[in-house]
């Protein structure tokens, strides 16, 4: 059938049918799907001028080749989309088969000169159109057309939302790109006070992981538990359980929204963290301690999906920079503020005056912090539209009515295990951050005895040396946060001239400094400790190892929310399960390797692995990240 004949019976009969009831904002034509390529800056193919009938037939032609039908997780919701479209009495025809072999022709001539293309996709993610670009190489050309049609697709290979979304009124989405009830539209004020009060989440429970420190010889005698061992499990026990609690909190507030999870699970934490404190065995309070740190364990895993959710990627520097430094913080002043009280009153203050602050925050956030996850937003504005309206076909984009409840929690709650098996970039990463964190509890698993035993000092001074990790996190933050944004936005101009959308390598370049002022920082720490040399040395020493340390958190974190936006609860819990582990075994072993080795070979060789580790991965990162990424079903 001819192109007019099809054209005439799809007038025909939209005639005959009656005008559906408005859902949503329509999308302007400009809004429409595009798919450029470009090479040296000439534009070879710009598909928003086809028909739309022959642009979807032969998008979903190619795609029916490339869809992984065995595995529909992350797959973007437009499939049912394109089932609704299907299943509608809109008539679709196959287009012709040109523009591909137009586009395709291009790619591979410029393949052949050994051009390096470039990929600018506008697609809908989060309920509103924007852009991702990927460089995709060209040099073999032997994948150029699978990339073509891949282009056009969201994640699993299926269709962006935005295939469907003009032909489909009952389909919910955000109205344009100024929507004021979109995160990313809302004030600065409305989102720092987002940011603030999940930073507050997030420092209040390491404080009271390491706040414990200062007093645990005070708990053993009063719990009569006995052995070195023991008493240090009551503090390690509290970051076994970061391990786990990721793996649910994340994926829940995916489903559920961030809001709602970080007040119950922060309300889990105040009630068990008070247990602890009219803990009257040793098994009370371990199992107490275990608990509470589920509950604390959630704004680890949920803050980085949060700042996702407000900033564009052009912003998110400093945010991730003020919430990057909280985990890290808090393990700092949780000693100092912990050996006052024990020194001063009972040890049961320790978690009678965390549950008090604990308290505080759960009020700020119930007056401050409101939703920000997308898919929750818009599931809202359906059912108010909903209700208003009486059409009960309205649907988000994010809508799986093919699945049970039960069905979404397992997928939901088994993505964190699959991102952590499946991804390179989510493996590397989360290896690197196993490292840092675990190397802080291990430095300050030893500042009790250098301090209190080498330095002869009481267990109140001794604890003020833990400022000097707060100042280096301080000052690594501060030079950090404006440093990364900078970075980022000269190398976006660099390499995304056209305007495009920035990639996540453009974090990669400040992790170059962190990982040479870790090592360098333990080398100092550890032998001028070994020498008891004057105090402020080991001092310095920690300050320079704490500089280095929130550089490459702040990097790695923010590379992991930019790699995996949509996820990023799901991936920053996954990598937070192998660093709490860390966090829980290595101040395990450390009074044993440094009582064999001394501080002095035993930071030595806490250095060497720290080259090993820190050195290779941002060269691995910038040069096959972007790829890792384009092979993702996951990424962004």
């Amino acid at each position: 059938m001819d192109e007019k004949n099809l054209d005439a019976q799809q007038q025909q009969h939209q005639h005959q049918q009656p005008a559906p009831p408005v859902a949503a904002t329509p999308r302007s034509p400009s809004t429409a799907n595009t798919v450029t390529w470009q090479h040296h800056g000439q534009l070879s193919e710009d598909r928003s001028a086809l028909p739309r009938s022959s642009f979807d037939a032969e998008k979903h032609e190619h795609l029916r080749d490339l869809t992984d039908d065995s595995d529909d997780d992350e797959a973007s919701s437009t499939s049912e989309s394109s089932r609704d479209r299907s299943c509608s009495d809109e008539p679709s025809a196959p287009g012709p088969p040109r523009v591909a072999a137009r586009a395709k022709t291009s790619v591979k001539a410029a393949a052949a000169r050994g051009d390096v293309l470039s990929r600018t996709v506008s697609e809908v993610r989060d309920g509103i159109p924007n852009q991702r670009d990927l460089e995709l190489g060209g040099v073999d050309g032997n994948n150029d057309g699978d990339k073509l049609a891949a282009a056009s697709a969201g994640e699993g290979g299926e269709p962006v939302a935005a295939v469907a979304m003009d032909n489909d009124p009952n389909l919910v989405q955000w109205a344009g790109r100024d929507d004021p009830d979109n995160p990313k539209n809302w004030t600065m004020k409305r989102k720092w006070a987002a940011v603030l009060c999940v930073s507050s989440f997030t420092l209040i429970s390491p404080v009271a992981s390491s706040m414990v420190a200062p007093a645990l010889n005070a708990i053993g005698d009063d719990l009569a538990i006995e052995g070195e061992l023991e008493r240090a499990l009551v503090l390690s026990i509290f970051v076994a359980a970061y391990a786990l609690g990721p793996l649910a909190w994340g994926p829940l507030s995916e489903l559920y929204g961030r809001t709602i999870v970080l007040q119950s699970s922060n309300l889990v934490f105040l009630v068990f963290n008070l247990g602890c404190g009219f803990a009257r065995t040793e098994a009370q309070m371990i199992a107490f301690r275990f608990l509470a740190g589920i509950g604390g364990s959630a704004p680890l895993a949920i803050g980085g999906g949060l700042l996702s959710d407000l900033f564009d990627p052009e912003q998110r520097g400093k945010a991730m920079s003020v919430y990057s430094l909280m985990p890290l913080l808090g393990p700092a002043i949780g000693p100092i503020a912990g050996g006052w009280i024990a020194e001063r009153t009972s040890w049961r203050w320790v978690f009678y005056s965390t549950t008090i602050a604990c308290g505080v925050v759960q009020a700020a956030g119930l007056l401050f912090l409101q939703e920000t996850y997308a898919p929750v937003l818009l599931q809202r504005r359906r059912a108010l539209l909903a209700r208003q309206t009486g059409n009960a076909l309205l649907r988000t984009a994010y809508d799986r009515p093919d699945r049970t409840l039960a069905q979404t929690l397992a997928v939901a709650l088994t993505r964190p295990f699959r991102l952590l098996l499946t991804q390179p970039i989510v493996q590397v990463m989360s290896l690197y951050m196993m490292y840092l964190y675990g190397m802080i509890y291990l430095v300050l698993s030893t500042f009790p005895a250098l301090w209190t035993g080498t330095y002869h000092e009481s267990v109140g001074v001794g604890g003020l040396n833990y400022l000097s990790l707060g100042i280096g996190f301080f000052i690594g933050t501060q030079v950090c946060a404006p440093l990364q944004d900078r970075i980022y936005a000269a190398l976006k101009r660099r390499y995304v001239p056209g305007g495009g959308p920035g990639r996540p390598e453009f974090r990669v370049p400040m992790m170059v400094p962190g990982a040479l002022l870790v090592p360098a920082g333990l080398l100092v720490y550890s032998w001028t400790a070994d020498a008891a040399a004057h105090w402020v040395w080991p001092n310095v020493g920690a300050a320079i190892y704490a500089a280095g340390t929130i550089i490459s958190f702040q990097c790695v974190q923010g590379y992991m929310v930019d790699s995996y936006a949509r996820y990023a609860a799901s991936a920053v819990g996954a990598m937070t399960v192998l660093r709490s582990l860390a966090g829980f075994g290595f101040p395990l072993f450390a009074p044993y390797m440094y009582a064999a080795l001394g501080f002095g070979k035993g930071g030595t060789v806490l250095a060497a692995c720290a080259v090993g580790i820190g050195w290779p991965s941002p060269v691995l990162l910038w040069v096959y990240g972007a790829r890792l990424r384009a092979r993702s079903k996951f990424s962004s």
